[in-house]
């Protein structure tokens, strides 16, 4: 009978753990054993017939220990010369001889001795037919005596194992700390030992089997060895953690598995020990599979991720060749899969698995006679295993699965720390972006619209800026989408078209000798559908004095071109009041000409590109812009004036682009050739000039 432990045997002296359920009592006047239910006692039974098996060992020990008056009338009555031991006591060390005495009276003696046998002679045969394998091992640790469980047990004859070494039939030695609690059970310094080992039997299956050592009475100077056959126990657990563990419509590792192993492979232990220290993941998302799930039902979808999980498994298996262990594959939920890789090579080994499960679900699935597609979206992260965690690890995945699916889906993207830390910044700017605006950290800068014929100052726009305690001083890119996106765009709007109007309405005040200015403010379209916004502009034109002809609005041409019913309404409603309405960023979007004409606009704003094209002077003629640019600019612009409409050209930035502008008949010109956006206080000493620098 061969024993192995739940782990390789280590060097002696070790100090890692190595009892499993271990119940050590250091007490040494601790009660008998108990062995753990299982096997063939029931829990009540158990206590009973191991205090009897006790009794029996320890008399059945102290008996074989110190023979009886029979064997003493035997040995006398021998021939002379060396006596033969009795079986089972080859190693023991026979008592001390006894002090002498004075004689005694034979009769009371005789009457003695043979109370004497009677009293341990009861417990030999509940000993040998205990249903609880047992022995009697002395203080060196060899079995002095086994019962026939614990030979049917073994799978040997119980007679053949007197004499053997206790730790070699039932692995006490495999693991440091059990070997030292064992010893000193039998040295009588500790009170009990059990421990769980798993042995081998001679038929060749094995079987898990709970281990208890205590020590029988003092005078008895041995120790009880009980054990318990729990297989039955085991082997139930085991199924029992294999469904807690694992997915029932996949038979993948599930959500639980899966971090267990993540977990275990972020351990230093685990890393240091690896070859590359280096782990990788490819976490994954089925496209399209709702879709499939809700019109064809549950039972489809199932059968439809039973087989994706089987082509998954297969990439796995192939990517695992020759390597020492292959991706583990689990499904985390839903459509969701994950291919962890441990000891991984780079990003070159995950891109090349990510690749594999792209090509393989290309293929069409045949379920219930329908053939089903469906493609997959890959989130990609591999790096160092030290100084990451798995919340960290699958944060990264989950970003980068979700950058898979935004840039178009059925493709897989590796993870860009660059990317992630302006996700990260958009999300700390959406989550104060409201508090932002009660704070009072938004402010306006305005940038000077200029005349194109006399450089005369003839409005401004403005232009919010974010002072931001910790990011500093943003540009409206930065976070005008996501106010947008998290609908704070409707406040932060209403602030910068009050603090616009008050602004213009101020300077007009500061020089009324002058023509007053016109400030131009952005409009969202979500402002128009959000907002009532002709009553917002009403209140705000009231409240400041402002004229409403000295207020323009600009849209972008995506926002009003092909639009109907609400924003073309209010847009319209604005117009009546007077108010400017101008299209930014025009030639960029739908440019339906016709359908400009309809529109209650006052005003274009050429897109910079077409100003940009303007850029190089006629004598570089290496560097000469097509002339197909300039012709596009200058119909734009007549047909604008046929329909009564100013044009602004933005980006100037060149003498060159403006003296061209000119000639074409551009109306005013925005860009850093005439100013950069600039505080309130500028725009008043540029108003006492009047003029800006005329190319």
């Amino acid at each position: 009978m061969s024993g192995t432990s739940e782990g390789p045997t280590p060097a002696a002296g070790l100090t890692r753990p190595g009892i499993t359920e271990s119940d050590v009592a250091k007490s040494p006047g601790a009660g008998p054993v108990a062995p753990a239910s299982g096997g063939r006692l029931t829990d009540a039974a158990a206590p009973a017939l191991t205090d009897l098996a006790e009794a029996a060992a320890a008399a059945v020990f102290t008996d074989l220990a110190q023979p009886s008056p029979v064997f003493t009338e035997l040995a006398q009555s021998a021939p002379a010369g060396p006596a033969e031991p009795l079986p089972g006591l080859t190693e023991l060390t026979p008592p001390a001889p006894p002090e002498p005495a004075a004689p005694a009276d034979p009769t009371r003696s005789a009457a003695s001795a043979g109370s004497a046998e009677p009293s341990s002679a009861p417990f030999r045969p509940a000993f040998r037919l205990a249903p609880v394998p047992l022995a009697v091992v002395d203080r060196d640790g060899l079995v002095v005596v086994a019962n026939d469980a614990l030979g049917s047990l073994l799978g040997v004859p119980a007679d053949t194992l007197a004499g053997q070494v206790a730790t070699d039939l039932v692995d006490l030695a495999s693991d440091a700390r059990t070997w030292h609690a064992y010893r000193e059970v039998l040295r009588g310094r500790q009170a009990r030992l059990r421990c769980t080992r798993r042995l081998k039997h001679p038929d060749g299956h094995s079987l898990w089997v709970q281990v208890t050592a205590a020590p029988l009475a003092p005078e008895s100077e041995g120790v009880l060895l009980s054990l318990t056959d729990i297989t039955a126990r085991r082997e139930l657990q085991a199924r029992l953690r294999h469904l807690q563990m694992h997915d029932p419509v996949t038979l993948l590792p599930n959500r639980t598995l899966f971090f267990e192993r993540l977990s275990a492979a972020l351990e230093a232990e685990s890393y240091e020990q690896s070859t590359t220290g280096r782990i990788g993941l490819c976490y994954l998302d089925l496209d399209g599979f709702k879709a499939i799930n809700d019109t064809l039902g549950h039972r489809v979808g199932d059968r439809l991720l039973a087989a994706v999980a089987e082509r998954l498994t297969r990439c796995a298996d192939e990517a695992g060749y020759g390597r020492p262990s292959a991706p583990l594959v689990a499904r985390l939920g839903g459509d969701e899969f994950a291919l962890l890789v441990e000891e991984s090579t780079g990003t070159e080994q995950l891109a090349g698995l990510a690749e594999s499960v792209l090509e393989a679900l290309q293929a069409p699935f045949e379920i219930s006679g329908r053939r089903l597609s469906v493609s997959a979206s890959i989130g990609v992260v591999e790096r160092h295993a030290a100084g990451t965690t798995a919340t960290a690890l699958m944060q990264a995945a989950d970003t980068t699965l979700y950058w898979a699916k935004a840039d178009g889906k059925a493709r897989w993207t590796l993870f860009d720390p660059e990317r992630n830390a302006h996700r990260m910044t958009r999300q700390a700017l959406a989550s104060t972006l409201r508090q932002a605006i009660e704070r009072g950290e938004f402010t306006l800068e305005y940038q000077p619209l200029v005349g194109m014929e006399d450089g005369r100052l003839r409005g401004v726009e403005a232009l919010v800026r974010w002072n931001h305690p910790e990011f500093g001083m943003l540009t409206p890119n930065r976070f005008i989408g996501l106010a947008e996106e998290e609908g704070a765009i409707v406040p932060l709007g209403r602030w910068i078209l009050a603090t616009a109007c008050r602004q213009a309405r101020r300077w007009h005040l500061e020089h009324p000798d002058e023509p007053p200015i016109f400030v131009s403010v952005n409009v969202a379209v979500r402002q128009v559908w959000d907002s009532d916004l002709i009553a917002d502009v009403a209140a705000i034109l009231a409240e400041t004095g402002l004229e409403p002809r000295l207020l323009q609005l600009e849209l972008t041409e995506s926002a009003v071109m092909g639009s109907a019913g609400r924003p073309i309404q209010v847009l319209q409603a604005l117009s009546d009041m007077g108010v400017g309405i101008a299209i930014d960023d025009f030639g960029t979007g739908y440019s339906n000409l016709a359908y400009l004409s309809r529109l209650p606009v006052s005003g274009l704003k050429l897109d910079g590109a077409f100003v940009r094209g303007f850029e190089h002077t006629e004598r570089d003629a290496a560097a000469r812009p097509s002339p197909a640019d300039e012709v596009i600019v200058e119909a734009m612009i007549q047909l604008a004036h046929r329909l009564g409409l100013t044009v602004t050209a933005e980006c100037v930035e060149t003498s060159d682009q403006a003296s061209r502008l000119r000639r074409i008949g551009c109306d005013t010109g925005q860009g850093w050739l005439y100013s950069r956006p600039v505080s309130a206080d500028r725009i008043s000493d540029l108003l006492d000039g009047r003029a800006c620098r005329r190319p």
